[in-house]
């Protein structure tokens, strides 16, 4: 599995010649299901002893040709001399054994129900502005607020080992802001519900759904007031439901409610000014730590469960190494650490705070105690990456995005969903090792993660292996982040159990596992539902690994500027970076390998390996062949 080359031997010899030679001295089968008969195994032996007859003469006349190249390859100051020794293992990675298996949704984007409960700032923002809904409302939604049980069984079918859902503030807290026992004799009966089924309630105190009242009467999350109000709201749930409810979340999603909700895009609509953006996130914050102080001062030693917060972050790469890397780093501060810096480490990042200056809300001595360690696992909402660069001009606006200032970007390689989201699995894994790094390396739950796509029929809708592959393609990056990383993930919930109202786009972007007809409220298990399924029987035992492992040989260096070794297989790519490009001299990477998909390896300019799957998933590794595309790259 040894193989020298170089662009000028490439060139030089006829394509035919290229081919045969290195099929028949470098090709290499290292995995197969070794099932041949007998019969079949005396044959490969002839083969096998027929080829290394071959291989005698072509080796003489190679070397032939090498001798009457070797000063002209000398002299060659742009050629480099690459030596690699590689190869790959296929295994089904299972996941830890307590591994949390679940799917989420949320109260507004499900439930319906409206009049058993009071009115939301989404219910007035889908009212008084419909274009900004797509002219749909919550009203009824998917009516799980009716189908209970039937939604309970569903979950069931699928297998799924935890259901995370969100309560209804409005529901708690009636039309005349006390406390609704309908409602709370609602969730009651959905926990009980699930409970005996072997389903594990995760509940989510806030997702997004504030009490109309409290934005009318107090400025929503502008107002201080608002915060000892959830705290009170929060202390009626651990009453109700803390008996049997051992996993709690406070808040989901900060950033997008003080961003998102206060730039007219989300409810309550409102454009915030320069500074009202971060007193938002400031409220937030010390909503999620008094409730937090509460249940470990009231509920915990009784109760034994656990509590916590969700975040959504996206990986930032960036746009050019070295140049960009400090705006891909301030991005995502900006956007996952304002809010996870004061629980994990006691305070908003320095690099906020030197650029927002006194418009950022400071902390006092007590608050930042009580918000460091105010979580007990680190929530994570995560679908997507992005390229950041740094922006030619200055901003010529204020507010959030300028104090952010960076310009975003995709790959043309990367995959859209249909939310126009890049699809890049290897930002979730790189997001988790950031994570990992960053905040000493916390127990983390995917708390959501999921994909849209168009679904312009139901066969279309059903046999979604669109979403079938996101999903997979994501657990691998997962699965990589907890083998290679030491990543402690210990839970993943899939966005969503069920097709729902997805806020400003309404009915119309699709995530769910399960189909819903929103003229019937048919439900209808989708592809992506039946392979989640056997995922979660086998306890991630359907994510086929195949680790490609490559190491660099001889005295020749590869360019400074190598740091990457990259995987493509089909439409899919791994990549793994490095520090230095010295330690990408030994690497290695994961991928899914998918049926009838050729793929290609390569360790920076080094000749590309080529992966070739068969219908069974078995992996053919030949090491030394080139594509076109990369044999033009590096003659040039």
């Amino acid at each position: 599995s040894k193989f020298n080359t170089s662009s000028n031997q490439v060139t030089t010899m006829s394509s035919a010649f290229a081919a045969e030679r290195s099929l028949l001295l470098r090709s290499r089968v290292v995995r197969s299901r070794q099932k041949e008969s007998a019969k079949s195994f005396g044959f490969v032996w002839v083969v096998y002893g027929l080829m290394w007859l071959v291989c005698a003469v072509a080796v003489g006349y190679v070397g032939l040709n090498e001798l009457e190249s070797s000063q002209r390859l000398q002299s060659d100051d742009d050629t480099q001399m690459f030596e690699e020794e590689a190869s790959c293992r296929e295994a089904y990675h299972s996941f830890p054994e307590d591994f949390v298996w679940g799917a989420a949704t949320s109260s507004f984007q499900i439930e319906g129900g409206r009049d058993d409960r009071a009115d939301s700032i989404w219910d007035t923002f889908c009212m008084k502005n419909p274009e900004s809904c797509n002219g749909d409302n919550g009203n009824i939604a998917c009516d799980h607020y009716h189908r209970v049980d039937q939604d309970v069984q569903l979950m069931k079918e699928l297998g799924l080992r935890a259901y995370r859902f969100s309560i209804s503030w409005p529901r708690i807290m009636g039309k005349d802001g006390k406390r609704n026992e309908k409602g709370i004799e609602f969730y009651n009966h959905l926990i009980d519900e699930l409970l005996a089924n072997n389903i594990e309630p995760w509940i989510t105190l806030y997702h997004w759904d504030l009490p109309q009242s409290l934005e009318d009467e107090h400025g929503g999350w502008l107002g201080r007031f608002t915060v000892d109000a959830f705290t009170e709201y929060s202390r009626i749930c651990f009453q109700s439901f803390g008996d049997r409810v051992k996993h709690w979340i406070t808040m989901n999603e900060s950033w997008t409610v003080a961003v998102n909700g206060y730039n007219g895009i989300h409810a309550p609509g409102h454009y915030a000014s320069a500074t009202e953006t971060y007193i938002v996130a400031h409220h937030l914050l010390l909503a999620h730590a008094q409730a937090v102080a509460v249940y470990r001062s009231e509920f915990q030693s009784r109760q034994k469960g656990s509590i916590g917060i969700s975040n959504c972050g996206d990986f930032r790469y960036p746009a050019t190494k070295d140049v960009d890397d400090e705006a891909a780093e301030r991005a995502m501060i900006f956007q996952l650490s304002w809010f996870a810096d004061p629980i994990w480490k006691g305070d908003y990042p320095e690099e906020m705070k030197k650029r927002i200056g006194d418009r950022l809300p400071r902390f006092t001595d007590e608050e930042k105690a009580l918000l460091l360690g105010s979580s007990d696992f680190f929530g994570l909402n995560h679908y997507s990456s992005l390229l950041a660069s740094e922006p030619a001009e200055p901003p010529t606006y204020q507010g959030y995005w300028a104090d952010v200032n960076v310009d975003f970007s995709s790959l043309p390689t990367w995959p859209k969903n249909d939310m126009g989201w890049s699809i890049v699995p290897d930002g979730c894994r790189e997001l988790l090792e950031w994570i990992a790094r960053r905040y000493n390396n916390p127990v983390v739950y995917m708390t959501e993660n999921g994909v849209a796509f168009p679904e312009t029929d139901i066969d279309i809708a059903l046999k979604d292996v669109s979403r079938q592959s996101y999903l997979e393609e994501y657990l691998r990056a997962c699965a990589e982040a907890i083998l290679e990383g030491k990543v402690r993930l210990r839970g993943y919930f899939a966005w969503s159990l069920m097709d729902n109202f997805e806020w400003q786009f309404g009915y119309s972007k699709r995530f769910g596992l399960v189909r819903v007809e929103f003229d019937t409220l048919r439900r209808t298990p989708k592809q992506s539902a039946l392979w989640y399924r056997k995922t979660i029987a086998k306890n991630g035992g359907t994510i086929a690994l195949l680790m490609v492992h490559a190491r660099h040989q001889g005295d020749s260096q590869p360019a400074a500027d190598i740091d990457t070794c990259m995987v493509h297989v089909g439409s899919v790519s791994s990549s793994k970076r490095h520090a230095s490009h010295e330690e990408c001299l030994e690497t290695s990477v994961f991928v899914t390998p998918s049926s009838e998909k050729t793929g290609t390896v390569s360790i920076g300019r080094s000749p590309a390996t080529i992966v070739r799957f068969d219908k069974k998933g078995d992996a053919t590794f030949t090491w030394g062949l080139e594509d076109e595309r990369s044999r033009t790259s590096r003659k040039e």
